[in-house]
Parts: structure tokens; C-alpha cells; sequence
């Protein structure tokens, strides 16, 4: 399938325009990354267009229950979509970015060629876009699945999601990154765009191989009196790290972002976020809790900045971290940047062990100190499962926490 000629000079225009020169660990952005390992050259560009449904994505969807529709992504290439009619009809439209409704309007409005480098190496570089449109007025009662799977090994994949909620429309959205046991680099970037009075709830699972690389974006814009609801599962990877900027550019604009992550074996989970407030009586409010274990590593780097003309501002930022062995390794860097008076702000941080006097309470009632330990892990993470915006989603993200528990907080 060719692609119209738009999208062939916005890539044109992404490889001309930019040296696509790597960043350094030195930039704050990227401190504590290990962008500095990041050799493009040993992965080759995916350019064929891979064809049928792996089988892992058919479980997946099936495990979801009742959806109102579904997509997915084999490589970087749309292999399937489905709507129901009954949405179709009223102009909602989930599949190929390309053929969907405005599609050249509506690629990089939100993000353009995103926040940095990898965004516009994705810019240049992706094969397919999914594009999930609803529009003005629209409630759309069951989610919508969206399954990205890679099993090409020496890939480099450059996945696109744009997700476009109309006016007082209303829809959730999850949007699951699984892969075969395969070695790859993945660049997805990710724009989310929440018109005025849109509610838009969205869930993004990352259960990539242990051999995947992985370096996302995410770009929200939120206009007047609309609310966005982002949560992220952080679990697969050698490295993977999730990059969110919430624009909360409208009065009355809402962003809830929340995340669990939980590090195991030598993995590195990098998140870093910013919550820009840039109209007035806006909100955000953040919550990210992990785990690490083994030798695995952890970054958390956030900044809520406040703009002079965002008075009546509501910004909370909180990161928990467990640490669950000696050699593991948490980092938590939680910044303000406050141009006006008249808002209510705060941000919070903690990495240590389980509490021993959960544990001991346990204990105590005839629970063995192993179970009391693993016990006390997975109900640390329930208060964000809970409000996932996808909720059969939750056990399998449960079960894949479970899992790395069965494995030993020191492995």
C-alpha cells in the first residue's frame, strides 16, 4: 500500500530538516538514561508491511471481554481494525491513520514532530499511524482496544497513535505494547488531543520481551473544561522509558496521570513528566508507584510548570518507590516551576523497603514472611490498578506483576 503524497513530504521534510543528532545523559532530561548505549545503526527500519493477526494479539482481545472496537499493529503496520456499526454511523472512526477522516490534520497537531529526537525520528520513519476519532457529542460505552505486537528481531519500529475526542464526546482507550521474545528498538509516539468538555480515558500496558528497547512519547493537549485520564504499566523492557507531557491549555483543563512499574532482573524503567498548566483553574494530578528488584533501576523526573496566566491552578505531583533488594537502585526527582500566585501545588517523593511493620503485622497473624512481603507488593500497586481506565486490563496486568513476584524480589 503506498502512501499519499502529504505523508510521503512530511517525511521527506522530518529527514531533511533534522540530523537527528542523539542526545546526551548530560541534559537533565536525560539524566540517569541510558541513551548513551542507544546505537541506531544496529537496527534495520521495518519499510515491508508484515500481513495476518499473531496469535498472542487474538488471546489478548478475546481476554478483553466487550469491546466497541479494535486495532492491530503487527510491526509497525495495521493488520486489522474493527468498529461497531452503530458507532461507525455516528462518525467515529478506529484504523489506519491514513484512511481515516482528516487524517492530514490530524497527524502532529498535538505533537508535531514531538518533544525531541526520537519523536522525529518516528516523524520520518513510521510505517502505519492508528487513528482513533470521535466526534462531538459522542459516547462510545465499551473501550476500544488498540494491540501493538513486534516479532521481527533487529527491528526498529517507530509506532504512531493519534487519538482525536471531539466536543463533549466521551471515550476509553487501551492501547497495549506486547512483543515476541525477539531483540528490537521501538520508538512510539503517542498524541492525544481532548477538545472542550471531551473526556478522553486512556491505558497504556507496556509488556514488551526482556530484549526490546523501547523509548516512547506521550503528548497531550487538553482545551477548556476537558478531562484526560492517562495511565501507564511500565514492566516490560530491557529499557524502556515513557516520556508524558500533559498541556493543559484551556480553563477549567484536566489532566489525571498515573503509573505503576515494577523493575526486575537488570531492566531500566525511566518515566519523566511534565504537567504544563497554561490557562487558568486548571488541574493535574499525578501519582506513579514502582518496584524494583535484582539489579534492575528506576527513574522518575517530573516538572509541574505554572504559567503566569494560569491562576486557580490545582498540581499535585507523588512518586513511591519500593525498593525490594540492596542492589537495586531508585531514582525520584520530583521539580516545581511556579510564574504566578493564587495556586495550590505540591510534589512528593519516596524510595525505601517494605515496611516492617506491615510486615510484622502480618507476621504476627501466622503469615510467613515471604508471602507478608509479596503480599504487601502487589496491594501497593492497587491504588492506581484500581482506577485503570480499562478495567479488564487489570488482571492481566496483575498477573503479570505476579509473575515477576513468582520470580523473587532478588532476581
Amino acid at each position: 500500500m503506498s502512501s499519499p503524497q502529504w505523508l510521503v513530504d512530511r517525511r521527506s521534510a522530518a529527514v531533511q530538516t533534522d540530523q537527528f543528532a542523539m542526545p546526551s545523559s548530560e541534559e537533565e532530561v536525560w539524566r540517569y538514561s541510558r541513551v548513551a548505549d542507544v546505537d541506531l545503526s544496529q537496527w534495520a527500519i521495518v519499510s515491508d508491511r508484515s500481513e495476518g493477526v499473531p496469535a498472542e494479539a487474538s488471546a489478548l482481545l478475546e481476554s478483553l471481554g466487550q469491546l466497541s472496537g479494535a486495532v492491530v499493529v503487527r510491526n509497525g503496520a495495521v493488520v486489522a481494525s474493527r468498529l461497531d456499526d452503530a458507532l461507525s454511523a455516528k462518525g467515529v472512526y478506529v484504523g489506519s491513520l491514513v484512511d481515516g477522516p482528516d487524517a492530514q490534520n490530524s497527524l502532529g497537531v498535538v505533537a508535531d514532530g514531538g518533544p525531541d529526537v526520537f519523536g522525529r525520528l518516528n516523524d520520518a520513519n513510521f510505517l502505519d499511524g492508528v487513528l482513533v476519532h470521535v466526534p462531538a457529542g459522542v459516547t462510545v460505552e465499551s473501550p476500544i482496544a488498540i494491540i501493538d505486537w513486534i516479532d521481527i528481531g533487529g527491528s526498529a519500529v517507530y509506532p504512531r497513535l493519534v487519538i482525536r475526542v471531539g466536543a463533549d464526546a466521551d471515550v476509553r482507550v487501551l492501547d497495549w505494547h506486547g512483543s515476541a521474545d525477539v531483540a528490537a528498538f521501538v520508538s512510539p509516539l503517542v498524541e492525544l488531543d481532548v477538545d472542550r468538555a471531551g473526556r478522553l480515558s486512556y491505558g497504556n500496558v507496556q509488556l514488551r520481551g526482556p530484549r526490546v528497547w523501547q523509548i516512547a512519547s506521550q503528548v497531550s493537549r487538553v482545551l477548556n473544561d476537558g478531562t484526560l485520564t492517562a495511565s501507564h504499566a511500565g514492566l516490560g523492557c530491557d529499557y524502556g522509558r515513557m516520556r508524558t507531557d500533559c498541556e493543559l491549555l484551556g480553563r477549567g483543563a484536566t489532566g489525571n496521570l498515573s503509573a505503576v512499574y515494577f523493575g526486575t532482573g537488570s531492566q531500566t524503567l525511566d518515566f519523566r513528566t511534565f504537567q504544563h498548566h497554561a490557562a487558568p483553574d486548571t488541574n493535574s494530578n499525578l501519582l506513579f508507584k514502582g518496584a524494583v528488584g535484582g539489579q534492575s533501576r528506576s527513574i522518575y523526573t517530573g516538572l509541574i510548570r505554572v504559567e503566569k496566566d494560569a491562576r486557580g491552578t490545582n498540581a499535585f505531583q507523588t512518586n513511591r518507590n519500593l525498593k525490594l533488594s540492596d542492589t537495586a537502585w531508585a531514582e525520584s526527582v520530583p521539580n516545581l516551576e511556579i510564574e504566578t500566585n493564587d495556586v495550590k501545588c505540591s510534589h512528593a517523593s519516596t524510595v525505601g523497603p517494605v515496611d516492617e511493620e506491615q510486615v510484622f503485622y502480618l507476621e504476627s497473624r501466622g503469615v510467613p514472611t515471604e508471602i507478608a512481603e509479596r503480599l504487601i507488593v502487589a496491594g501497593f500497586f492497587d491504588e492506581v490498578l484500581e482506577e485503570f481506565p480499562v478495567a479488564t486490563a487489570v488482571p492481566l496486568i496483575a498477573a503479570a506483576i505476579d509473575e515477576r513476584l513468582d520470580a523473587g524480589v532478588n532476581s
